[in-house]
């Protein structure tokens, strides 16, 4: 069997690996940006290519004799790569385009939500101009957020008190954005504790991953500008320690309401990996945003634990089968964190050698944003390299993560404080107080 993986960042070498611990017969092929030498390691070929124009993916495809695609970033699912290798008859990890607006449009994932009377959204508003953004402010009071409608990488959200500390900065920053021409929705601002948590889905069934939350703030203590995400932490029981089995059940239900509605709309089923981005708050669980793919650190986590036979599981996704495979992980809990560029995310350093020589464990070592120059493993610009520690508590994978990760060598920064014990304790408290 030849499988296609499309990207080739740590995300995808965590998939990636996940295939190689597969028993079946097959061969991966990976269409990426830059080379990534696990990715390259483990693949009969890695084609460095735009991956996002669909002609060079089925191209690709074609000459590979590929049978089945994992689509890995979402720049590839927004141009409707999954669409064009459906209609080549290439089987597909990942929604097509009119599914993936779940994750490209966030006033079309309010909208469905509120359509399907799905209780998971704030207050929320959609603009094309400042026409009625005052006043709305005005009701939303100090908590708003301003939400640029595409893709921004992750740096299109603003939030009060964070990045606009008045309706002046709010107003600034929708200005801004209209001017790009861009829709953008204004929101309230939710208070509670953010996870993510992904669902395999085959368009009627989903099988869920353990609970995970990530950090998108570059420095400790949550401070700094948003990023793509610089770590991640679960736990042994699949939850946090900050959720209740209730939490939990309710991002399960929400999921599962929100595949049910867009097969109702489109009469096409998600075949894919949808990951809800929810907060618990003292009202329950809300809903931030959805992304249609693995979340990136998330899929280090998980992956990592996965027991069960990953490629079953995209065949039972691709198939509609889903219902059919056992989905089992690890009881264990699990810490990701990300080595970053000096200057990550405004300025950072490019073409610098990083040294990976002191690693002591290199299956625990995630590829990312790197490339290969003249023999030497060199900085692309973005997250560089991740470090997964797994152990029976947060705490000791937590210290087996910061030693790892403390031992990459280059102009690089990490936070030191994802998944110890005062975090999640802060988190835990916080949460408390909420209740």
């Amino acid at each position: 069997m030849n499988i296609l993986v499309v990207g080739s960042g740590a995300r995808e070498h965590a998939i990636v690996r996940a295939i190689e611990r597969s028993p079946k017969d097959k061969e991966i092929f990976c269409l990426g940006s830059n080379v990534n030498p696990g990715i390259a390691e483990l693949c009969a070929d890695l084609t460095v290519a735009n991956i996002n124009d669909t002609h060079t993916i089925t191209s690709y495809a074609k000459k590979r004799a590929v049978d089945l695609a994992i689509i890995g970033p979402e720049k590839p699912l927004a141009i409707g790569a999954a669409d064009a290798l459906w209609d080549m008859d290439v089987r597909v990890v990942g929604p097509r385009k009119d599914l993936a607006q779940i994750e490209t449009s966030k006033a079309f994932t309010r909208d469905l939500l509120t359509e399907y009377n799905i209780s998971a959204c704030p207050k929320y508003k959609t603009f094309s101009s400042l026409g009625g953004v005052v006043e709305f402010l005005s009701e939303l009071g100090e908590n708003f957020v301003v939400k640029y409608d595409g893709l921004a990488g992750g740096k299109g959200v603003k939030v009060s008190g964070d990045h606009l500390h008045s309706h002046d900065d709010a107003k600034i920053y929708c200005q801004e954005l209209v001017e790009k021409g861009g829709v953008f929705v204004l929101e309230e601002k939710l208070i509670g504790q953010e996870f993510s948590l992904m669902s395999f889905c085959d368009g009627e069934n989903l099988k869920h991953m353990p609970a995970v939350q990530d950090h998108k703030r570059a420095y400790e203590g949550d401070t700094g500008p948003n990023t793509g995400g610089m770590g991640t932490y679960s736990d042994g029981d699949h939850s946090l320690p900050f959720l209740t089995k209730y939490d939990v059940n309710q991002a399960h239900e929400i999921n599962i309401a929100t595949a049910k509605a867009l097969k109702n709309k489109f009469g096409d089923g998600y075949k894919g990996v949808l990951y809800g981005g929810f907060i618990t708050t003292a009202d329950g669980v809300k809903l931030i945003e959805y992304n249609a793919r693995f979340g990136d650190p998330e899929a280090m986590n998980v992956l990592s634990l996965l027991e069960s036979d990953f490629i079953e599981i995209c065949n039972g996704i691709a198939d509609g089968r889903l219902n059919q495979v056992d989905v089992r992980f690890k009881n264990k809990a699990t810490v990701c964190k990300y080595a970053v560029p000096e200057g990550y995310p405004d300025n950072p350093v490019k073409g610098e050698s990083i040294d990976l020589s002191n690693i002591e464990n290199p299956d625990s070592l995630f590829y990312a944003s790197v490339d290969v120059h003249n023999g030497k493993l060199i900085e692309a610009g973005s997250r560089t390299v991740a470090v997964v520690g797994i152990a029976e508590s947060i705490s000791a994978a937590e210290k087996i993560a910061e030693k790892e990760i403390s031992a990459v060598g280059g102009p690089l920064f990490h936070r030191a404080d994802i998944g110890t014990d005062a975090l999640v304790q802060k988190r835990v408290d916080q949460m408390k107080s909420l209740r």
